[in-house]
C-alpha cells in the first residue's frame, strides 16, 4: 500500500525560514487515515513502517546525510502526557540511528498550548502558531545543517515558525522532512 502512493518529493522553499521540504505521500487516503491511527489512537509503533519506508529513496538518502542534527517539532507537555509520546521525536530517534545523526530534543520547546492546527483554518493557524516555541542551548547548534521533523506539512506555518525561531542560532540551512503533505 506505501509503496504505490509514495511520491517523495523535494521542494526548495527560498520564501520561508527553510531552504528544502521533503515528504513522500499526498495527505489522503489510506496515509492519512495511518497518521491519524499514528498520532491519535496510540498506534505509536507506526513509526518503525514510516521511517523504513522513507529511508529507502536514494536521493533522500544523500540529502539526510547533509544534515549534521535532528530536531523534531516539540509539542507541549500538556499533549506529550495526553498521548503518551511525540509522533515528530519517535521519527526523529529512528532515523538518527539509522543514518547516525545525532537527534537533538533540547534545543527548541514548546512554551505554549494552542489549538490543534488540524481544527483552524489557513489564518487561524498562522496566528496560532506565533510566539509558542523558544530555543535553548543555541549554542550548540552554530554552523549546524538542521534536518527538521513534522509528521504533517499543510500550511507550513509550524515549520515556518520552528525554523525561524531555529534561525535565531548562526546556523546553515535547515530542511524540514514530513512524512505527508497536505
Amino acid at each position: 500500500m506505501l509503496k504505490k502512493e509514495a511520491i517523495f518529493e523535494v521542494e526548495n522553499h527560498n520564501d520561508k525560514n527553510f531552504e528544502k521540504l521533503l515528504y513522500c505521500f499526498k495527505y489522503e487516503g489510506n496515509i492519512r487515515k495511518l497518521i491519524l491511527n499514528y498520532k491519535f489512537n496510540e498506534k505509536s509503533y507506526l513509526y518503525k513502517t514510516f521511517v523504513n519506508f522513507l529511508l529507502k529513496n536514494e536521493k533522500w538518502f544523500e540529502i539526510l546525510k547533509t544534515c549534521d542534527t535532528i530536531i523534531p517539532i516539540p509539542i507541549s507537555k500538556k499533549r506529550n502526557k495526553e498521548r503518551g509520546y511525540n509522533q515528530s521525536l519517535l521519527i526523529a530517534k529512528e532515523i538518527g540511528k539509522k543514518v547516525q545523526i545525532p537527534v537533538n530534543s533540547d534545543c527548541l520547546y514548546k512554551i505554549k498550548n494552542t489549538i490543534e492546527q488540524s481544527k483552524l483554518n489557513k489564518e487561524e493557524r498562522e496566528k496560532n502558531i506565533q510566539g509558542v516555541y523558544e530555543l535553548k542551548n543555541k549554542e550548540i547548534l552554530n554552523n549546524k545543517n538542521i534536518l527538521l521533523i513534522d509528521d504533517i506539512y499543510t500550511t507550513g506555518n509550524t515549520v515556518n515558525e520552528a525554523s525561524k525561531i531555529l534561525k535565531t542560532a548562526t546556523i546553515n540551512s535547515i530542511v524540514v522532512l514530513a512524512i505527508a503533505k497536505d
